[in-house]
């Protein structure tokens, strides 16, 4: 018989847990209308289901003059929330702690004179928010990319809370010949390291993998390739109606995983399906 089992770290870390539970509350309080600055989350389905009931993304301070803005998890630049708090009537700072911890990094290392380099995604927006809290701050997302960096005295460097151990090392490595004295802050989060070990071990066993989560989050897409390299037969979904029977024949372990800005209801609701369709 076949089984379904879902990784022991998998699903919404602390900071998307908190950031919706900030947005509920401003929801419920009513006292005034309620956007959100950027998508909420990397989660299509959760933003959609708070655009429905009030909290619709506004890209702009400007566009929600006079309304509840909640600063989305990713955190925003410093222009953007000076501008929010003169325009709005209030502001709800739901950027993750863990996030704040790299822009305070960043912060303090260009202060003291280091070239800074955020190793992460370019045009991510928890990369665009970094990058303004350091004037001149780099982003280098490979360790080709930083062989090719000028030479500098001194480099400091963060990252962005959802890459990966390996990445980092790898880039680190690379930075070596290109400095003389090199200062690394390692803000990759608790939960991103946790959700990609425990994905990694489950996706050694399984026979299929279903990873759970926005195609637009980092995070969940990350999961997924250290499934697939693990495990060929690795399918990545939004939702349970994007489940195809035909993907477990066969299959005598089922692991399921989730990205952090995804809901326990959504990882509940796949495992259901999977089973449904198992004959469980």
């Amino acid at each position: 018989m076949a089984t379904v089992e879902v990784a022991r770290e998998a699903g919404a870390c602390y900071g998307v847990e908190r950031a919706l539970e900030m947005t509920e509350d401003a929801l419920k309080d009513g006292a005034s209308r309620v956007r959100t600055l950027g998508p909420l989350i990397h989660n299509p389905r959760v933003v959609a289901s708070l655009a429905e009931r009030g909290a619709a993304v506004v890209e702009d301070p400007r566009d929600a003059a006079g309304c509840t803005l909640v600063l989305r998890t990713h955190g925003v630049t410093p222009a953007e929330e000076a501008e929010a708090r003169e325009l709005c009537s209030s502001v709800v700072d739901a950027t993750c702690p863990f996030v704040k911890k790299v822009h305070r990094a960043a912060e303090q290392l260009s202060a003291e004179g280091y070239r800074v380099v955020i190793v992460g995604e370019a045009g991510h927006p928890e990369v665009t928010a970094t990058l303004a809290h350091a004037p001149g701050a780099v982003v280098v997302g490979t360790a080709e990319e930083a062989l090719a960096l000028p030479h500098a005295r001194k480099t400091g460097v963060v990252v962005q809370t959802t890459q990966s151990a390996a990445r980092l090392a790898e880039v680190v490595s690379a930075l070596l010949s290109r400095t003389e004295e090199l200062r690394v802050v390692n803000t990759i989060c608790e939960a991103t390291s946790g959700h990609q070990g425990a994905c990694a071990e489950l996706a050694a066993r399984a026979d299929v993998m279903v990873v759970i989560g926005g195609r637009n989050s980092a995070n969940t897409t990350r999961l997924a390739e250290i499934a697939a390299a693990a495990c060929p037969r690795t399918h990545h979904i939004e939702g349970a109606d994007e489940l195809d029977s035909s993907w477990f024949a066969g299959a005598g372990l089922v692991g399921v995983t989730a990205g952090a800005s995804t809901p326990a209801s959504q990882i509940r609701a796949v495992v259901a399906a999977i089973k449904s369709m198992m004959g469980e």
